[in-house]
């Protein structure tokens, strides 16, 4: 298939919502008449285009009987699948965002046996706890990016860092991939205002079919930083700047075999895991409350190295 247009229109479709036509034919600059002509090649190609009528009908990618054509084989459909629900539970920097939408979409238009295929996959696989975060179900990222892309209304079961639940009704914006942990900005309905969720502390969650309305909408990076307690940390890492993109940070070098990084996390513990996972020597200029906190570790790791006891008012590690 290389007709632009088409690949276009496929683009579009399988983003996980119904197209009325004429917002199609908008998008492509054609005719109602030539959508209805596109769809039928995609038809024609092995694509499930399924359409529904009236005022409020549309065109819409289902799950089909086989995986479409100039796509991915069953086996490749699988490998695809697991690889990035394995990347939406444990994010890598760049590519979480596109890993669950990717995962969204092709989630969409899986048959039956290999949806099956992949649960009892992900079923028998007992999955390494992370060491530096809550874990993340794939399904709820998922269903989450869907009602994201279809400006769908939800309802879920949200659970407090005290361990209250309380019952929200949402409508979502984006997902937000930071530092070690998933959230949801959203518009709180019950509250008439914008919140951040942790996706690990969303339960029962159910789409609503109702559509978000149109709200202005406040930057979530700004929203999310401001909202929890979050610690910026400034490090000169000796070490080239290519050679620390790992750092999970802005990294900018600044002389020969030395750069420096700007980071963010919500926790001294985790600042200080990764800088002691980097294996090269640094200086820590910012926040002083990191510096205390690694000074407090080494006191500890040289207790345990050299085995002499804490002492009797240390806080327990």
């Amino acid at each position: 298939m290389s007709d632009p247009r088409l690949l276009t229109l496929l683009s579009l479709l399988q983003t996980p919502r119904e197209w009325p036509g004429g917002e199609l034919a908008e998008r492509l600059g054609v005719s109602r008449r030539t959508v209805r002509r596109d769809v039928e090649r995609l038809r024609d190609l092995g694509y499930p285009v399924e359409a529904t009528m009236g005022a409020a009908g549309g065109y819409r990618l289902v799950a089909g009987t086989a995986m479409p054509p100039l796509l991915l084989d069953d086996e490749e459909a699988v490998a695809i699948t697991v690889g990035l629900s394995t990347a939406a539970r444990h994010p890598v920097r760049g590519i979480e965002e596109a890993s669950v939408r990717a995962l969204a979409k092709l989630e969409q238009v899986l048959p039956a046996r290999l949806r099956h295929r992949v649960r009892s996959l992900g079923g028998a696989t007992v999955p390494m706890p992370a060491l530096d975060g809550p874990q993340v179900d794939p399904e709820r990222l998922t269903a989450l990016a869907v009602a994201v892309a279809g400006k769908e209304r939800v309802r879920f079961a949200y659970r407090s860092n005290d361990g209250a639940v309380s019952r929200r009704l949402a409508d979502p914006h984006r997902l937000v991939a930071a530092g070690r942990r998933w959230y949801l900005q959203a518009h709180d309905l019950d509250r008439d205002d914008w919140r951040i969720f942790r996706i690990d502390r969303i339960e029962e969650l159910r789409p609503t079919g109702v559509r978000v309305v149109p709200r202005e909408i406040p930057d979530a990076a700004d929203q999310l930083y401001s909202g929890a307690p979050t610690y910026s940390a400034v490090v000169t890492l000796h070490a080239p700047a290519t050679e620390m993109i790992r750092a999970l940070g802005e990294v900018t070098p600044i002389g020969e075999g030395a750069c420096r990084l700007r980071m963010h996390a919500d926790t001294l513990d985790w600042l200080a895991f990764r800088l002691t996972t980097l294996d090269c020597e640094f200086e820590v200029h910012d926040p002083p409350e990191l510096t205390a906190h690694l000074r407090a570790l080494a006191a500890r790791l040289t207790r345990a190295a050299t085995g002499t006891p804490a002492p009797s008012d240390s806080p327990p590690a």
